[in-house]
């Protein structure tokens, strides 16, 4: 079973060099690509000079996560391919446990390992922690984080077990799966592409898995700060297309009345908290939401799964409740 690493970059120089070098200590039996997306900083020649054995793909403009994938992943040939951010350390025999869950189950399409935090080694890290989950109104959380409520690492979550999505900053796939489902969505950009990609996956059959044996450190924010609104936009933007695209027929519109609704509070919350272009921001969201819907319905596939949700009501419960892990 081949294995191929895709590290997106984009002005990343700086991560590059502080990562990379684990990257290739700790993963002899992978082929090390960057997928550049139209870099102006020196990343390219950084690696030419210092990472021989780095295998460089360029792509001709910076499309984004999604669309930076779809591009790169062409000229890539494996039978996994992991998804890699540019800010994340990899750690010794982290490919060995995935693969091992690969071979053993044939019906497993996606893999992600434990994501602590880079900062604060006995701390999971927002993206992906141990595993990702999604409740009944199609918010993502994690085992490990709820909202901003981030766990620290006690070996709670060291099991091997089916998750809802996994985490795109350390995304095993099979490569006929990406395929399969024409890769990410491309109107995404960013954010949210990967828990869409899991969910398609999962409404034609196929399981999405974590591993507790397989642990990674990542940084996070590396491209869009959390107190970015443009990084608001994109995650409320993306998560309506995306339950619009894979709620089953029963409950799509329900389920998109009541978001509808409840962005509209977060709207007014973000902006006392953060200010009015957070407001905007979400604003925005729902009129591109609009604008997309006819090419979101269009991608709806012929079988929607209605998700196991582990918790049901989850912003209630976390914000007017005790529900904080």
């Amino acid at each position: 079973m081949t294995v191929a690493i895709a590290i997106l970059n984009w002005n990343g120089k700086n991560w590059l060099e502080k990562f990379l070098p684990s990257v290739l200590k700790y993963s002899e039996e992978a082929d090390i690509y960057v997928i550049d997306n139209a870099s102006t900083d020196d990343s390219i020649q950084f690696l030419k000079s210092n990472f021989s054995k780095v295998k460089i793909i360029q792509n001709q403009s910076n499309s984004g996560f999604a669309a930076g994938y779809n591009e790169g992943l062409k000229s890539v040939k494996a039978d996994i391919y992991c998804l890699l951010n540019s800010d994340v350390e990899v750690t010794e025999n982290w490919i060995t446990p995935i693969i091992k869950l690969f071979s053993e189950d044939q019906t497993i399409a996606a893999i992600q390992p434990k994501i602590l935090d880079y900062n604060q080694k006995d701390k999971f890290e927002f993206a992906g922690a141990g595993g990702g989950l999604i409740d009944n109104l199609g918010y993502p959380y994690c085992r490990g984080r709820v909202f901003e409520n981030i766990e620290l690492d006690h070996g709670q979550y060291d099991d091997e077990t089916e998750i809802f999505w996994a985490s795109g900053c350390s995304l095993f796939i099979r490569s006929d799966d990406f395929w399969k489902m024409n890769g990410f969505d491309e109107r995404f950009f960013a954010h949210q592409e990967e828990i869409d990609l899991c969910w398609r996956l999962k409404n034609e059959g196929r399981n999405i898995y974590y591993s507790g044996k397989s642990t990674v450190y990542h940084v996070g924010g590396g491209t869009l700060k959390k107190e970015n609104p443009e990084k608001t936009y994109l995650n409320f933007r993306n998560n309506l297309s995306m339950m619009l695209k894979n709620l089953p027929s029963s409950k799509v519109f329900y389920i998109l009345f009541l978001r509808l609704h409840l962005d509209g509070y977060a709207a007014v919350y973000l902006a006392y908290k953060n200010g009015w272009k957070f407001l905007w921001a979400v604003l925005k969201a729902h009129v591109y939401f609009y604008i997309q819907l006819p090419k979101s319905i269009q991608l709806r596939q012929k079988h929607q799964i209605d998700p196991y949700y582990q918790t049901k009501w989850l912003m209630f419960k976390h914000f007017l409740g005790s529900k904080k892990n």
